[in-house]
């Protein structure tokens, strides 16, 4: 299928949630469908590794088909695998449930750093714009150290002309939030916090065609 007739599929933030990421990707379709997860993979849930493997795994077995993005969570694995992160910022932010699901912690750096480091900070087309936190009034919005960035941004966007489709600040009702003014859908349901996980299907357009909400699995946060 032509790239630019497939619809999309939006995946919020997973936080190491891995059951409960499977069974949202059943609901996949990477023949009709571009699948795009908007950042923070990692960190809070106890399946870091697992959540990490898949999604390389479905960008590898399906090119072009599927989006990862980077969430502020992926950019402070980095700082701490590449030792810039002195303070241990990472750890205490769910960095130690990630270092934890790993058997081989001394070889992180040398299997991650490439993957998580080439994660593009944004997708979008005409109709849709899909990043971490969204694009703010901020004067340098692409910074990804700019607490009010496109990383770590949790106040109001700014009107792209486009729908913003985000995550990063969690919605605790289980449901994506809509905003019509400028318009933008948030998309993370604090899967972390034993809520659910959640993707929206848009057509090309950024018309709504369908919200999926798996609560979050026990296993992934017990």
């Amino acid at each position: 299928m032509d790239a630019t007739k497939r619809n999309l599929f939006v995946i919020g933030d997973v936080h190491g949630c891995w059951h409960t990421y499977i069974k949202l990707l059943q609901h996949w379709n990477p023949e009709t469908e571009l699948l795009i997860q908007v950042g923070d993979l990692v960190d809070r849930g106890l399946y870091s590794n697992r959540c990490l493997e898949k999604s390389k795994e479905l960008e590898e077995g399906f090119p072009g088909r599927a989006v990862f993005l980077k969430g502020n969570h992926e950019l402070m694995m980095i700082k701490y695998l590449i030792g810039e992160d002195l303070r241990n910022h990472w750890l205490v932010n769910g960095g130690k449930e990630t270092l934890s699901s790993f058997a081989n912690v001394e070889s992180l750096a040398e299997e991650w750093v490439d993957w998580l480091g080439r994660r593009d900070l944004f997708w979008q087309n005409d109709a849709v714009f899909v990043s971490h936190a969204g694009i703010s009034h901020t004067n340098d919005p692409f910074v990804e150290e700019n607490r009010h960035g496109i990383l770590w941004n949790r106040g109001l966007l700014r009107d792209l002309g486009k729908l913003q489709v985000i995550g990063h600040t969690p919605q605790i009702n289980g449901r994506a939030t809509f905003i019509s003014d400028p318009p933008s859908w948030n998309v993370d349901t604090a899967a972390f916090r034993g809520v659910c996980l959640t993707g929206i299907k848009l057509d090309m357009a950024g018309a709504l065609l369908e919200e999926i909400n798996i609560p979050t699995d026990p296993r992934d946060i017990s």
